[in-house]
């Protein structure tokens, strides 16, 4: 394994499980989802892909796989501040789109949101509604600039978010395909640094900037490693609650949060229900 991604990617000196690639196994996702790119792009008879560019790591491996897939004109990147945003972390954005040298647009959604707040004022004051609002406000955007200029929508979800729920319905879930989809957290920060993201952004906090403040792990209560540890083990893997709390070394509450997450996201993981047919 190289010195860069173990240098690079662990969270703690002693993380509850080991997640990372070998090498080998790291080029080989990387050439596999660089050609899952380019086969939706070319499948939906499409001349490119839109990006939601946040500053974070997954939309930043995003769009480094993307430009690999489809050359740097292949890429619209946009960039969608709201008044509860970094800005610091809304300028790493546009240094990704500077560094990749891909065309990008800086939309300002603040004033669509408080159309949306002045709208039903009452619901406003709810952090979660409010949040939500940014979010899927940017859904919108994406798909705008996607469907005028022929392009598909990549989304920039990890297996850690999809398993446990860490998204907005019809929000950041909104896309056309999710190209690091399948990887845990650890994998995402791993192959990152293996595509030359710089160190700053491959390790910086994670949050979905949907209030002032707001961290993943403080949402989730937990580690992102942790997490990736206990879906692995206990929810993809099988192993018991016991036995997962054994091989971790992790609180069985811990282990019981993931679950409680993983459980009531279920919905999200499936298409809206119907009444079963009579016919």
């Amino acid at each position: 394994m190289s010195q860069t991604s173990e240098q690079s990617v662990l969270l703690s000196d002693d993380p509850p499980l080991d997640l990372r690639l070998s090498d080998e196994e790291l080029a080989a996702t990387r050439e596999r989802i660089v050609s899952f790119i380019r086969d939706v792009v070319d499948e939906a008879g499409a001349e490119g892909a839109v990006l939601g560019l946040s500053g974070g790591i997954d939309s930043t491996l995003t769009a480094h796989l993307a430009v690999e897939a489809l050359g740097e004109d292949g890429l619209h990147g946009l960039t969608m501040p709201s008044a509860v945003n970094d800005a610091d972390v809304m300028s790493d954005a546009e240094r990704v789109a500077h560094d990749l040298g891909v065309e990008y647009d800086v939309i300002e959604i603040q004033p669509i949101a408080e159309a949306f707040f002045d709208a039903v004022p009452e619901a406003a004051a709810d952090q979660m509604a409010a949040g939500n609002v940014y979010v899927r406000t940017r859904a919108v955007l994406n798909y705008f600039v996607a469907n005028a200029e022929n392009r598909v929508v990549l989304g920039t979800g990890n297996r850690a978010e999809a398993m446990t729920g860490y998204y907005t319905k019809y929000g950041d879930q909104a896309v056309d395909c999710n190209p690091i989809g399948n990887l845990y957290k650890q994998q995402v920060r791993q192959l990152a640094a293996h595509v030359g993201v710089p160190r700053d952004l491959v390790m910086q906090e994670p949050t979905a900037g949907m209030w002032e403040g707001q961290t993943d792990a403080e949402e989730l209560g937990l580690d992102y490693d942790t997490v990736d540890a206990i879906l692995a083990v206990h929810v993809d893997g099988g192993l018991s609650r016991a036995a997962t709390v054994r091989e971790l070394d992790v609180p069985a509450e811990a282990v019981d949060r993931v679950v409680d997450l993983y459980e009531r996201s279920a919905h999200k993981r499936a298409m809206p229900p119907a009444p079963e047919r009579d016919l």
